[in-house]
């Protein structure tokens, strides 16, 4: 009897996505899981069926050698013969989990929590990158029971609750869910006479120093993951520890994106005549050019003086916003050459902003 169409199987069609594939058998095999037919003898042939369509058409290499042989130039790569229940148990647990639990979830290992440290850091530092270092609660392995936790001279032993395997499979209706044993707590092992040094958890408590590297370029809110350092798991895989940045504010610079912004006040004469004031940047001090007759709010630009994003090390510019400062605490003789100076000014001549200004408030006036 020839094979039907693996596209037929799943009711998709030739240029379906990867989504559209798991969708379609994630249908197909709640609607003819075994489990849900009982009493229906074609259900398993069926399911079967769906779970093998899948499993080719899922693998770009397959499907690549269905879509051009058929059947025929999937042979010998798993699909179309030599497909039994570990390839059906692989493929439902990479679909449902542990909901129906599959073979391919009792084999997962248990793994520790993942933890988060938060690390203040300057602006500097955001921008350049830095070497950071710090101390978090950490476990070091017990070497009075080697880790396992039962005290010298004594061992573990099986959970009778769960046969060792660390969960207990529980039937509701046509699923048949798995739960961490409540006995063991998932370890699979009983402890009688547990280690004294660290009580049967099988590691003591400990202060661990870590260096951090900071990438040039960090945000608020960005994570630098430091693998297998998070929370210890007996007889696990540790978590990782993730380090959230947070910048510290800055009295002189803004941050946006790539630039840096920042306000500097300028002398009264240097606005008028020019000459040049120092402003700073995160690497140190510059001299910043000022044309004669600057005026407030005028940005100047600094070309690669800004920030840096992740993965993107040009950096953006500093844009420096000037302000004039009016002098203050004069003494007699310099107000006298100051009333003598703006004496010899013509309004409309060299104050063409205020003189613009007097001819639309006359004209509002009207």
């Amino acid at each position: 009897m020839s094979k039907r169409d693996y596209y037929e199987i799943l009711d998709v069609s030739r240029d379906a996505s990867a989504a559209e594939l798991k969708k379609a058998f994630k249908k197909k095999a709640m609607k003819f899981h075994p489990d849900r037919n009982p009493d229906d003898p074609q259900a398993d042939a069926k399911f079967k069926e769906a779970a093998e369509a899948y499993e080719v058409l899922n693998d770009p290499q397959k499907k690549s050698a269905y879509d051009q042989f058929g059947h025929s130039g999937v042979e010998g790569m798993g699909g179309g013969q030599g497909f039994n229940d570990v390839n059906i148990n692989d493929i439902f647990g990479d679909i449902f989990g542990d909901v129906f639990g599959t073979r391919s979830s009792s084999r997962r290992s248990r793994r520790g929590s993942d933890l988060q440290y938060n690390l203040d850091l300057s602006l500097k530092e955001a921008v350049l990158g830095a070497q950071k270092k710090i101390k978090i609660p950490s476990h070091k392995l017990c070497s009075d029971c080697n880790g396992s936790g039962a005290a010298s001279g004594s061992s573990p032993s099986v959970c009778s609750n769960c046969n060792g395997a660390g969960q207990v499979r529980l039937q509701q209706g046509f699923f048949s869910v798995q739960q961490t044993c409540s006995v063991c707590s998932g370890s699979g092992q009983i402890i009688k006479d547990p280690c004294k040094p660290c009580r049967g958890l099988g590691a003591t408590k400990e202060n661990k120093t870590l260096s951090v590297n900071i990438p040039s370029g960090v945000d608020n809110g960005d994570k630098v993951r430091l693998t297998g350092e998070g929370e210890w798991e007996k007889g696990g895989q540790s978590g990782d520890l993730y380090v959230a940045i947070r910048i510290i504010d800055n009295p002189i610079f803004e941050r946006e994106g790539k630039d840096l912004y920042l306000e500097a006040p300028i002398p009264f004469e240097i606005s008028v005549i020019g000459g040049a004031i120092k402003i700073p940047t995160l690497e140190g001090s510059l001299s910043l050019k000022i044309p004669p007759q600057t005026q407030t709010g005028k940005i100047f630009r600094l070309k690669g003086k800004g920030a840096a994003v992740v993965r993107n090390s040009r950096r953006g510019d500093l844009l420096c916003r000037v302000i004039v400062e009016t002098p203050s605490s004069l003494d007699r003789k310099q107000s006298k050459l100051l009333k003598e100076f703006t004496d010899s000014l013509s309004q409309s001549k060299n104050y063409p902003g205020t003189e613009s200004f007097l001819k639309a408030s006359d004209k509002f006036k009207e």
